[in-house]
């Protein structure tokens, strides 16, 4: 339904597509309208990036784990390493933001740095890197360790490591690169130089061997809601992704994290906070419900119970599916997801859900918001949390792939067009712009050591 007489509103809402393999739900591969078999073809994820693009979404945001999740007998997993396949989607768009995971854990801030600069060069300012810690213990073995580093561990080490990045960022100066052929001086030495790093994690001499690129700085994304992860969004993070189930639980979270924000000397508006919804869309509320329910039965028990003992860090395999959760560890013995665990654990006991209920209720957004309905009760709910201010827009997760996609934009966007709280056309041209964020200064790194000469 359409509100033309709805004042414009002072804040935009903001969208990401969140594009994952054949789509977010667990069963989507095995659906006849997905085509899992183009999990490897960068001209599908192409595909993907223009139609989020034509819907003048702010982004395509890519996940990412360093290990094989789940079960890959019953799921389409595995695929593009992120910043590999944002590089492709790059040169196929031409506004839309590119947003990749990369670990603090498991890398190391010079690369990740000139990763993210180099797409942001290839892309004209349109890079973002959702900031984790890395939450599973088979993701450790992948790296030489056998256990997983302690939660706090983890983000004292991200906290340094973005430290890092950020100053690698800055060790060129806008206006470093003069071209100047006449003299043949090709960059200003005193606008390059090195950050000389030594810190508890890491030693870093610098400069970047990347000139700043068009947003000095990607746009910076924390996805985590544990205390850990709150604070360090509160002192870092320019966007969050979140999960809730909720508008009471989003409202809470959103006063939270906003009011964190004034000790780190920011802003109340400082971050964009973005939560995870799956929209199964029908043309009816029944249309809707049948399709939620087809995916629904095409679950692979053994599939969704492995899931969920990983997001409960406890190992279920056995348990009656009818029956309900056994005891769980307290939150504050999970080394892995905290967040995720909190709210898995009190969705099942808030609405008293079986095993199998529970693994039907987090097929689609693995513990974010499912919403099955008609593009207005999409559009109506995505309102509703916008204009109370528990979200600055969404990350959309479609159940499946392209059909789902295709439908959000077609079918929810033009209506929050016609209300007056979504773009028709961008504005900007990077991601900084399509989020209203300020360019980073880039103001000199200061380091004890004289200017790095280029020969």
């Amino acid at each position: 339904m359409a509100h033309p007489e709805r004042p414009a509103p002072c804040r935009r809402l903001h969208l990401n597509a969140f594009l994952m393999n054949a789509g977010h739900h667990d069963a989507a591969w095995r659906h006849p309208r997905t085509r899992p078999d183009r999990v490897t073809d960068v001209r599908y994820f192409q595909e993907l990036a223009r139609t989020a693009e034509r819907g003048k979404l702010d982004s395509v945001f890519l996940a990412d784990g360093l290990a094989l999740w789940g079960q890959v007998a019953h799921n389409a997993l595995g695929g593009f390493e992120p910043l590999t396949l944002l590089s492709a989607l790059a040169v196929a768009t031409e506004r839309i933001g590119l947003i990749a995971t990369v670990s603090t854990t498991f890398n190391e801030p010079f690369h990740t740095a000139r990763k993210f600069a180099s797409l942001d060069h290839i892309s004209g300012g349109r890079a973002g890197w959702n900031i984790v810690t890395s939450g599973t213990v088979q993701e450790a073995r992948n790296f030489g360790r056998e256990e997983h580093l302690e939660h706090g561990l983890r983000y004292e080490r991200a906290r340094e490591f973005v430290e890092v990045a950020t100053r690698l960022w800055d060790s060129w100066e806008d206006g470093a690169v003069l071209l100047d052929r006449e003299r043949g001086i090709y960059a200003d030495a005193e606008k390059v130089r090195p950050i000389g790093h030594r810190g508890e994690h890491f030693g870093v001499q610098g400069p970047l061997n990347v000139p700043r690129s068009p947003q000095g700085h990607p746009l910076l994304v924390q996805a985590g809601s544990s205390e850990d992860g709150k604070e360090f969004a509160a002192r870092y993070a320019e966007a969050v992704f979140t999960a809730q189930q909720t508008l009471a639980d989003a409202l809470a979270f959103a006063g939270d994290l906003r009011g964190r924000l004034a000790r780190h000397g920011r802003a109340e508006d400082a971050v964009r906070i973005l939560p995870g919804i799956c929209p199964v869309i029908g043309s009816t509320e029944a249309e809707a419900r049948a399709l939620e329910q087809e995916l629904t039965d095409l679950q692979v028990p053994e599939y969704g119970l492995a899931q969920l003992s990983g997001m409960l860090g406890t190992d279920l395999t056995g348990l009656p599916l009818d029956g309900p959760l056994p005891e769980l560890p307290e939150e504050r013995d999970i080394n892995g997801n905290k967040s995720r665990f909190t709210l898995v654990a009190e969705l099942a006991r808030r609405d008293g859900l079986t095993l199998r209920q529970l693994i039907a209720r987090l097929g689609g957004g693995r513990g974010h918001l499912v919403v099955a309905g008609t593009p207005e009760r999409i559009a109506g709910l995505i309102e509703e949390w916008f204009t109370r201010g528990a979200a600055d827009g969404f990350n959309i997760m479609p159940p499946y792939l392209p059909g789902g996609l295709d439908h959000f934009v077609d079918q929810v966007v033009p209506i929050l067009q016609e209300r007056r709280l979504f773009r028709t056309e961008y504005t900007g041209r990077t991601l900084r712009e399509h989020y209203g964020l300020p360019r980073p200064t880039g103001a000199r790194s200061e380091s004890p050591e004289s200017p790095l000469a280029l020969a």
